[in-house]
């Protein structure tokens, strides 16, 4: 492919994209995308026709043909789709309010009545626009001129007509089934002219077919294909004039067949063994007839859209009682009542028979041509049944698993148009799947730096917009956990070299690490775990989990989404007990987001995951200080000992009993709220630690009695605070299955047992003691 083509694609391109707010100028019938890019096809296929160079191999020429062909179905079929249909009469009506309403003029009613019916009508049309050339017979100077020597030479000499020869000539003398043939050259020429009418016919051209017949000296086969015309007649259908005839001239004058339906049921009897008349009268009764002449894939298309459409066009017809030009006065009698709509139901289940139909395509045998898997066809397929997303994911699944040779000839041009479909559908706002979307740019790219187009790269890389975005997060998601912290950003800050917005793409990857995780562990409900197991070495799952913050945390920018993706990662953690990674997770991230204060919930959310990890820290921090005790200490280093171990002691209740007793973990919530996941998910944390927090603090203070005897006074007073109904602590113990209560029931039972072996039998004794 030469380097003038990628350019010109893509200036294409760049003039589109200016216009992407325009639909009608981006769908426009010369000036749209889709035009300009059939229009550089086909001057391609012209310069490389001309200039014969051997370089280039007939599956190129046959893949850009294709895909001018492509471009052209897609400009024939994507206005409909995207525009705003124009509204039109019901046929029903339209008989109603005129029952003379010649066949023409109620065919296109029939075909504006029904979407689908219009998309297989411009198909055909599209069909007849790219047939083959037709190879004209030779011309001839009379109508079986070697066959009528032979039988006026019989005449003179007596001898009567050559042995297996007609002896009459009129058309139908061959079909007697007496055996006789015309003379070899007229049978030459009648086999292709034959095949000639019908190329004419295949490519929706009948005026040329019918003076060709003409001048093949056979005006009644001329008569008979002009017989598939529609009757029509301007002056009583009330139809406005648009060929340039004054209304006085058109008054008088119609066209067309007036018993179409006994012509056409003539048609078919005749075509059971004449392709040509097949073609006239496309049928499920002609159809293996009409098969027999199909050479390539568009024929066999051919063949399927026509007899749809005529079978539609028949069945609809049937239904209004054939008007007058059909059924004479006894259609008068039976005049359909007006209609405004389509049957919605009808039309869903002719749309099946149609998909159906149509899906017997994909595995067609050809004679000629590309087969119906080349990826055109299929592609072409897939777009007349409106099913371009799984096209596209298709494709990209072929690319990915290498079933398409980058090496091959018609490579280059599959990628091309696959890569300026997926731009194109996404400026007439027509979703393309992310995925599949890159995996064709990408390959595209490839293409263009193996074409040393690399002044090209940068524009196609950037033409991604949000999908470019999506795709390069999943690049970034994809990177391996041995990869650094440093390495990570470098690969971040690279997404400015395809005009990327750095903070959307650092946000969009975060996002997609957590899912990924969150993919691939398990929910956060059932028991609720264990704080004093031991605890297993950290998964690869979650360390992809704590490692997402990293994207949110390189630049202030992000700070806010990195607010969010943290809390809700630290929820997922301490909700299944992961207590040490959930420290490491806050570690990360920078101090500046504590500083962060809207939204309000998120920000108290954090400052409660702080509050937390400094009261743990503590806890720690006590156990430390207290395994620092050995009985060899001097009474200076023991005292001073002492005093750390009670001023530790002493900061570690103030803090936990200042957490308990400020709605820790409790989201704010208004009556008519339902009770969301972020909900359940800090009431999940909340009944795991409010119990281990205070079962901890009453364990070290009872521990502690021994060096600070009040502080078991402090434990037992430490229940009134948990059963004081103003901060509900006991909710926390009681859930899931109250097994937390008894512990801790059972702690409190131990030190009042504790407080009695000074002497007396009064519980309540110690804690007028420690008072």
């Amino acid at each position: 492919m030469s380097d003038s083509l990628y350019a010109a694609c893509a200036e294409v391109l760049t003039t589109c994209q200016g216009l992407k707010d325009d639909l009608a100028a981006l769908l426009d019938p010369s000036t749209g995308f889709a035009p300009r890019l059939r229009h550089l096809c086909r001057d391609k296929i012209d310069e490389l026709e001309r200039t014969a160079s051997a370089d280039v191999s007939q599956a190129e020429l046959d893949a850009l043909r294709m895909e001018a062909n492509t471009w052209g179905l897609l400009q024939a079929l994507m206005p409909a789709r995207k525009m705003e249909p124009a509204s039109h009469v019901h046929p029903q009506t339209l008989l109603a309010q005129n029952p003379f309403t010649p066949t023409s003029t109620l065919a296109q009613a029939i075909m504006h009545a029904s979407p689908l019916l219009s998309e297989l009508v411009v198909v055909r049309e599209w069909l007849h626009e790219t047939a083959s050339t037709v190879q004209h017979p030779e011309v001839t100077t009379g109508y079986w001129k070697f066959t009528k020597y032979n039988v006026m030479q019989g005449l003179r000499t007596g001898a009567g007509a050559r042995e297996g020869l007609v002896r009459e000539m009129d058309p139908d003398a061959v079909n007697r089934g007496d055996g006789k043939t015309l003379a070899a050259d007229d049978a030459a020429f009648e086999k292709s002219l034959a095949q000639a009418i019908y190329s004419f016919i295949r490519a929706g051209r009948l005026d040329d077919a019918v003076e060709l017949c003409r001048r093949a000296h056979q005006p009644w086969r001329a008569a008979s294909i002009r017989g598939s015309l529609l009757f029509q007649w301007r002056a009583i259908a009330n139809e406005q004039c648009d060929d340039g005839l004054d209304d006085e001239d058109d008054a008088e004058g119609w066209q067309g067949n007036q018993r179409r339906r006994l012509w056409k049921s003539t048609c078919v009897r005749a075509a059971l063994n004449r392709v040509v008349y097949a073609a006239l009268t496309p049928t499920p009764q002609t159809f293996t007839v009409l098969r027999s002449a199909c050479r390539t894939w568009e024929d066999h298309l051919w063949v399927q859209i026509s007899i749809l459409c005529e079978e539609k066009q028949s069945s609809e017809m049937l239904k209004l009682k054939g008007c007058f030009w059909e059924g004479a006065l006894a259609a008068l009698e039976e005049m359909p009542a007006p209609l405004n709509g389509p049957d919605e139901e009808e039309e869903e289940e002719w749309q099946k028979e149609v998909t159906s139909a149509l899906e017997t395509l994909g595995g067609v045998v050809v004679e000629d041509g590309p087969p119906a898997d080349n990826a055109f066809h299929v592609s072409q397929l897939a777009i007349i049944l409106n099913r371009i997303q799984p096209l596209l994911d298709t494709f990209a699944a072929g690319l990915r698993d290498g079933i398409y040779d980058p090496d091959s000839s018609e490579y280059p041009t599959m990628t091309r148009f696959f890569a300026h479909l997926c731009l194109f559908l996404q400026m007439i706002e027509i979703y393309t799947p992310p995925l599949a979307t890159q995996v064709i740019l990408e390959a595209y790219l490839q293409v263009l730096e193996a074409a040393g187009q690399r002044e090209l790269i940068a524009m196609y890389a950037g033409a991604l917009g949000d999908n470019a975005v999506e795709r390069y997060a999943m690049f970034l998601t994809s990177l391996d956990l041995s990869a650094d912290i440093k390495e990570r950003r470098l690969a971040l800050t690279r997404a400015r070299e395809h005009g990327l917005d750095v903070n959307t793409v650092a946000i969009v990857t975060a996002e997609r690490t957590i899912e990924k995780a969150f993919e691939h562990l398990p929910p956060l409900r059932g028991p609720l775990p264990s704080i004093i197991a031991l605890q297993p070495e950290p998964s690869n799952v979650e360390m992809l989990l704590l490692r997402s913050i990293e994207w949110t945390s390189f630049m202030e920018a992000t700070y806010d989404t990195a607010l969010e993706q943290a809390t809700v990662i630290l929820r997922y953690f301490l909700g299944t007990g992961r207590v040490n990674l959930a420290r490491k997770l806050l570690d990360m991230l920078p101090p500046e987001i504590a500083a962060i204060s809207e939204p309000e919930d998120r920000a108290t959310e954090y400052l409660h995951y702080r509050q937390f990890f400094n009261i743990w820290e503590l806890l720690d921090r006590v156990t430390e200080c207290r395994s620092l005790e050995v009985s060899l200490m001097n009474k200076d280093t023991r005292a001073e000992w002492l005093r750390d171990y009670k001023e530790l002691i002493e900061q570690c209740y103030e803090a936990i009993v200042k957490l308990l007793t400020e709605d820790w973990m409790l989201p704010e919530q208004t009556a008519d709220e339902g009770v969301d996941r972020r909900h359940l998910e800090m009431l999940r944390v909340r009944q795991i630690y409010v119990p281990e927090l205070i079962l901890r603090l009453h364990v070290m203070l009872y521990s502690s009695r021994e060096h600070i005897p009040g502080n078991l006074c402090v434990a037992l007073e430490l229940a009134n605070v948990v059963a004081d109904s103003r901060y509900k602590l006991y909710d926390d113990f009681l859930q899931p299955d109250g097994r937390r209560l008894g512990e801790y029931l059972g702690v409190v039972r131990q030190a009042v047992i504790a407080g009695m072996e000074s002497g007396g039998s009064d519980p309540f004794r110690v804690l007028q003691v420690g008072a």
